[in-house]
């Protein structure tokens, strides 16, 4: 977990020493424990594990942990918004899950991460990925994420990858390994104002695959899906993967921080 070493001690005191919302800066935030009851039952409990010493490590956390939002700012955001398809192959779809839309507040905080490695505002972008629900019969030993990859260009241009650091604390929250087996090989234009046929039509070719990965159940994961063109066009390199066989495809599953915009 390399990726989240620079950023942790940051998160650290935004998440268990700053008292304050992360939105508003006024009202005091809250635990995780105290929002509605379908976001809470999304942060594992380690008291699941039912010994001593993680029923006291999570008494810890509930006494000390005082969340990332208030409950007006939280309650203010659209969680888990509907989730859309798009087709990948002849009679199969992929099926694309967000934590919110593409809105304000989200929009202002992933464009300052994403464009301007502004780490202030990684803290709340970690509190909407904590909103997924890990996908059912996914767990460490039979899935892995996908993260959607960069191109060598873009990574020293930027000198980061958003992506990749948002995957890798969705990757310790379900515990759940990442899997770098996909490069992305095209020198394409960005994304943002294309239609939905030249998004498509940018993808052609974009990914390739260096190995098969050990697994079959592959979750692919973006930070903005506003049409889902990036995740499809990755879905289809990895179900016309050649060294797999007909009947021995991949099981996919497409989530992202955010999708479109509900306006």
């Amino acid at each position: 977990m390399h990726h989240l070493a620079p950023y942790q001690a940051g998160l650290w005191l935004a998440e268990y020493l700053n008292i304050r919302c992360q939105l508003c800066a006024v009202y005091r935030s809250t635990p995780q424990s105290k929002l509605s009851p379908t976001q809470s039952l999304l942060r594992p409990s380690l008291s699941d594990q039912h010994s001593s010493f993680t029923k006291i490590i999570e008494q810890f956390h509930q006494r000390f942990s005082s969340g990332l939002l208030c409950t007006s700012c939280h309650n203010s955001i659209t969680w888990l918004p509907k989730p859309f398809e798009v087709d990948i192959t002849a009679g199969r779809t992929l099926t694309i899950r967000a934590a919110t839309y593409y809105d304000y507040p989200i929009r202002q905080a992933i464009r300052a991460f994403k464009h301007h490695e502004d780490m202030t505002k990684l803290p709340l972008l970690l509190h909407v990925l904590r909103q997924l629900p890990r996908p059912h019969g996914c767990h460490h030993d039979n899935s892995v994420i996908v993260a959607m990859p960069t191109t060598d260009e873009r990574l020293i241009k930027r000198g980061f990858d958003p992506v990749s650091i948002l995957a890798a604390h969705l990757s310790k929250h379900w515990d759940i390994p990442l899997w770098k087996g996909v490069k992305r090989i095209d020198n394409t234009v960005s994304q943002q104002g294309l239609t939905r046929a030249e998004r498509l039509s940018n993808l052609d070719n974009a990914f390739t695959l260096s190995a098969p990965a050990a697994v079959k159940r592959l979750i692919l994961f973006d930070d903005v899906a506003t049409t889902g063109a990036s995740l499809q066009a990755l879905a289809r390199t990895l179900s016309n993967d050649p060294s797999i066989s007909s009947n021995n495809k991949y099981h996919l599953w497409a989530y992202a921080l955010a999708h479109g915009s509900q306006s």
